[in-house]
């Protein structure tokens, strides 16, 4: 159960800080592991979520020499009020985006891999035959590389669901972003119940793959709506769970509703661990992809 500070505090949703408070400074590391992944990524020519969306560990993973690479593109089809990725128009798929990725994941002698993507409403299976060409490319390539993708929900197309589970991805991330109450303020496109159908889907598909999904705090949730968030997205069979802080990252998104301090993530960790869920990672800067690697060895 969550300590009586916390369940006020999370309800208290009718105040918006405008500084952020202490505890999301951080220091930005430097040096020649930053720059090297830098380099690596620009001369590439591919896309990353962690410039594409502007994320705050950004300086942390490149000096670590990991980075989530975003596939199809940098501009989305949907126009998330939460997101900084660009809405624009779409270009052709790249043929040679898998192999590209491949190599750069072989060049950054990675362990444990993170492919994400823009949403692609515009393609018939939603990009997951380009997810799976990619997971080809980097097995030929690095036999031994753990592969985790996060995907979008790809218009309830389960088919194409299927097809992406046959290629058995170390890890299947879909991020419900929000509790249901919020959907239609912060994910306008999306579906609630489509994204929760997605996860029961891929253990119906494969039991073999670890499930994951997301939820950003700080946009107006109740303490109350987000437990049964949680407890929906257990009841599918999830195995781990990321919880982080929102940050505006521009005027035009949504605006911070409260920033959630350090010890009430960690009361809401506990209130999620207790669900059942193998591993939760819970924090002021906790991300999807944020030390994937050691969160999947939780649920293994």
């Amino acid at each position: 159960m969550q300590s009586t500070s916390c369940q006020g505090s999370l309800k208290n949703t009718s105040r918006v800080h405008v500084a952020k408070p202490k505890w999301l400074k951080q220091k930005l590391p430097t040096g020649s592991g930053y720059e090297a992944t830098r380099r690596l990524v620009k001369n590439s020519g591919l896309h990353t979520v962690c410039q594409e969306a502007r994320c705050p560990n950004q300086f942390e993973c490149f000096g670590k020499g990991t980075a989530t690479f975003m596939l199809m593109g940098e501009n989305c089809t949907r126009n998330c009020r939460f997101c900084a990725v660009a809405h624009a128009g779409t270009k052709p798929l790249d043929p040679d985006e898998p192999a590209k990725i491949a190599k750069a994941v072989h060049d950054m002698k990675l362990n444990y891999a993170v492919l994400t993507s823009v949403t692609r409403d515009d393609l018939a299976d939603g990009g997951a035959g380009h997810f799976a060409r990619t997971i080809d490319a980097i097995r030929e390539t690095c036999s031994k590389t753990l592969i985790e993708v996060l995907i979008p929900d790809l218009q309830g197309n389960f088919a194409a669901l299927e097809l992406l589970c046959r290629h058995t991805p170390s890890v299947l991330n879909h991020n419900m972003e929000t509790t249901a109450a919020l959907y239609s303020k912060v994910r306008p496109q999306a579906f609630y119940c489509r994204s929760l159908e997605l996860l029961t889907n891929v253990k119906k598909n494969n039991p073999d793959i670890v499930t994951k999904s997301g939820l950003m705090l700080g946009l107006g949730e109740s303490l109350e709506e987000l437990k049964a968030t949680m407890s929906d997205i257990k009841n599918t069979g999830c195995d781990l769970l990321t919880l982080g802080q929102y940050l505006q990252p521009t005027k035009d998104n949504l605006k911070v509703q409260r920033y959630v301090p350090p010890h009430e993530f960690e009361n809401i960790r506990e209130t999620a661990l207790a669900l059942g869920f193998s591993g939760v990672a819970a924090g002021p800067h906790v991300r999807s992809s944020y030390q994937a690697g050691e969160l999947y060895k939780l649920a293994v």
